[in-house]
């Protein structure tokens, strides 16, 4: 298959099963996306997963896409027993944070490189890990055991330990789930959380460890809306989120990939869900469960990715070469 001409456009997709159906196989031929993600229905075994990586790649005809997994430890991660170790949640890192930071730092880096060595030798060149967000004691527990403390400078020091180890063997970290998912009363899987805090209390807790680790290049979206900032919309949909603070005030200038379009947060069609993200800033959508009519959807009007992001992209692909998690 040959890939179109002109820019990839500003989509990642995912598929059914463990190999591409004809369906699929047209599909992404003829829609050119940016990339691709894996999930836990799409893991047998080593073998299968290069087969479908390389697969994925086949169809738009360019070795280099971009391949996204969520590999975090505990009670995310799409690779496991019997071919590969079950890993410990970010959380009990932090707990050994408490009372030995460099034993918690040495061992969380070793895990993240570990993890990063697993997924590269698979063809997977992107980690959307680590989670950044704050955790508060009366949020959902969607968060809870993925979050690397419960204050921002320890989640922004082990951040860091996780973005060198994964950059380290060669895979790109994305940090999320930007500007901040840890105070939603709900979980944005199944219905959309609204945070009432006050900007500057924001700015000083949630925003913070992304802030200080903005020097990342791929980051992913939260739906979540934040009332100080934009009452009406949630963060992905909302450019006085993406401009005002995750471009603004945090000062983000990697690739910004919206999450997983299909989740229950959202609402309307998905061409407009699609139309809605990229207009309030998102660089690419990401539509993950397989479904080929809501794929269609998202494809309908789909724009090829800007220059800025294409940009973008290129910077995030010739630090992942290099071997650094930021710009730097």
């Amino acid at each position: 298959m040959t890939r179109p001409e002109g820019p990839p456009r500003a989509a990642i997709f995912g598929c059914q099963g463990h190999r591409l159906t004809e369906d699929e196989r047209a599909f992404f031929a003829r829609v050119n996306p940016l990339g691709f993600i894996l999930f836990k229905r799409n893991v047998n075994d080593p073998d299968q997963v290069r087969a479908l990586v390389a697969e994925m790649r086949e169809t738009v005809d360019d070795s280099n896409t971009p391949v996204l997994i969520d590999q975090e430890g505990g009670r995310v991660q799409r690779l496991g027993p019997p071919h590969w170790p079950d890993r410990p949640p970010a959380a009990a890192f932090a707990r050994q944070a408490r009372h030995d930071p460099a034993a918690a730092a040495e061992d969380l880096g070793g895990t993240a490189r570990a993890i990063g060595y697993d997924l590269a030798d698979l063809g997977i060149t992107v980690d959307c890990w680590p989670v950044l967000d704050l955790p508060q004691a009366d949020a959902d527990p969607v968060i809870g055991d993925r979050a690397l403390g419960t204050t921002p400078e320890m989640i922004a020091e082990l951040g860091r330990v996780v973005i060198d180890g994964l950059a380290a063997a060669g895979v790109s970290p994305v940090i999320k789930h930007l500007p901040g998912h840890g105070r939603a009363t709900v979980d944005s899987h199944e219905t959309l959380p609204r945070v009432e805090t006050d900007r500057e209390t924001l700015r000083r807790t949630d925003f913070r460890p992304f802030l200080a680790l903005n020097d990342v290049l791929w980051g992913m979206t939260a739906h979540v809306v934040y009332d100080a900032v934009d009452p009406a919309r949630c963060a992905t949909f909302s450019p006085a989120v993406i401009d005002g603070v995750i471009r603004g005030e945090i000062g983000f200038g990697g690739l910004l990939v919206s999450d997983d379009l299909s989740m229950g947060a959202l609402s309307g069609d998905f061409a407009g869900r699609t139309r809605r993200s990229l207009e309030a800033g998102c660089d690419v959508v990401l539509h993950c469960n397989g479904d080929m009519a809501e794929m269609m959807a998202v494809a309908r009007d789909l724009p090829a990715m800007s220059a800025a992001a294409l940009d973008r992209l290129a910077r995030a692909e010739a630090a992942r070469r290099a071997g650094r998690g930021g710009g730097g």
